[in-house]
């Protein structure tokens, strides 16, 4: 096949995409009279950003604990609020050239991934110890008590939900992305299914690292099984509202639901965290923050559950490709 011909065959719309449902609007009518400010995808990458500088500050207090953080655990720490800079001023260009402005995004995602995957590695290897005699490479106190191997991925997942929102999809939920040069990728899903699916699977490390922190204490307070079962919940809905290609009114408010649960969870968990860390009367001691309870992790929750709501935004983008903002 020519060179001209393959493009063709890429480029070719896989038939007729369905009309694009607004999830969110099927419960609540009156949000298709709103017009927002920002579209389903800059909300999404809004949140990236957000996401990238607090994911370094979380990291900077997790490896502050040993008191001496080695030269490669700085990488995080610094990409975190330099990958969260370099997407708004991405943003700022997409206001006159929005392919320059995706693909320098792209770059920053593409490097996010790497972090986060580079990080998993070397919590792996402090957790599993591939390289120790046989039958002590692998235990739960390693599991519990080392860095937790699935913390860093969440670099990994805010660049796979920043490239799918860098790109437009077009026409909306048909699973096309437009590329550089009119080139289209064809993907399983569309955006908004990616979207739930990728929720899912962040919630679900969320709840797995939640549990190894929480068997620290050994679980002696009963409240700790709230963020495990809502977690596993919430990994459940996602994943399942995910593989429905038409879902329901009920299927939405079941997912709805268990998003808001999600966020409540989240804010709760990092309320008590704080007041467990504080002395009383509510002094404040910058060392019992640091080697205390995470008071930032419980947000990864509501984070994930602010996520999925943003997901059953309006999926139109209301800009024409390759165009200012109008």
């Amino acid at each position: 096949m020519t060179e001209a011909g393959a493009r063709a065959a890429v480029s070719e719309p896989p038939g007729r995409a369905a009309a694009p449902t607004y999830h969110l609007a099927e419960l609540i009518p009156a949000l298709r009279r709103v017009r927002l400010p920002l579209t389903r995808d800059q909300m999404m990458l809004l949140m990236a950003a957000m996401n990238e500088f607090f994911l370094g500050v979380d990291i900077y207090l997790a490896h502050a604990i040993s008191g001496t953080i080695v030269p490669r655990e700085w990488i995080p720490i610094y990409f975190g609020p330099a990958a969260a800079v370099l997407l708004i001023l991405a943003g700022a260009i997409a206001t006159r050239r929005r392919e320059l402005a995706t693909v320098f995004a792209s770059i920053v995602f593409i490097a996010s991934i790497g972090v986060g995957l580079l990080g998993a590695y070397w919590h792996f290897v402090r957790a599993v110890l591939p390289f120790a005699p046989p039958g002590e490479r692998v235990s739960v106190d390693l599991l519990v008590w080392a860095p937790p191997i699935l913390g860093p991925l969440t670099f990994a997942l805010v660049g796979l939900i920043g490239l799918s929102a860098a790109w437009i999809e077009d026409p909306p939920e048909s699973g096309v992305l437009v590329m550089p040069r009119g080139w289209r990728l064809r993907l399983p899903y569309s955006k908004t299914r990616a979207y739930c699916f990728m929720v899912g699977m962040g919630t679900l490390a969320t709840v797995i690292s939640s549990v190894l922190d929480h068997a620290r204490t050994g679980y002696e307070n009963a409240w700790l099984w709230v963020p495990t079962a809502v977690g596993v919940f919430g990994t459940v809905v996602a994943l399942g509202f995910g593989s429905l290609s038409r879902p329901g009114r009920r299927d939405i408010l079941v997912y709805v639901l268990a998003m808001l649960l999600l966020i409540v969870v989240g804010v709760l968990g990092a309320w008590l965290h704080v007041q467990e860390n504080l002395l009383p009367g509510g002094a404040i001691v910058v060392e019992r923050f640091i080697r205390g309870a995470p008071f930032l992790a419980p947000l990864l929750f509501a984070d994930m559950g602010a996520l999925g709501l943003v997901a059953l935004m309006d999926p139109v983008e209301r800009r024409r490709l390759g165009k200012p903002a109008g």
